[in-house]
């Protein structure tokens, strides 16, 4: 089976099914491959696991 990196607003990353229609509030990244290929794609590009809307406020200084 072949997947595919998806998003969703907060960036925030998963693996969907290539053959299935994303799921709402998600896009594809633009990779695709085996499951292992693409857990392992995650792996190396998401090094913030903060949603982006705590990354932005923490950048402007406010507390969590």
């Amino acid at each position: 089976m072949s997947y595919r990196v998806v998003l969703n607003h907060e960036e925030q990353y998963s693996i969907w099914p290539a053959a299935r229609d994303l799921p709402a509030g998600w896009r594809g990244e633009g990779t695709e491959g085996s499951k292992e290929e693409c857990l392992a794609h995650i792996e190396t590009v998401w090094t913030d696991m903060r949603p982006l809307s705590l990354r932005k406020r923490m950048d402007q200084g406010v507390k969590p």
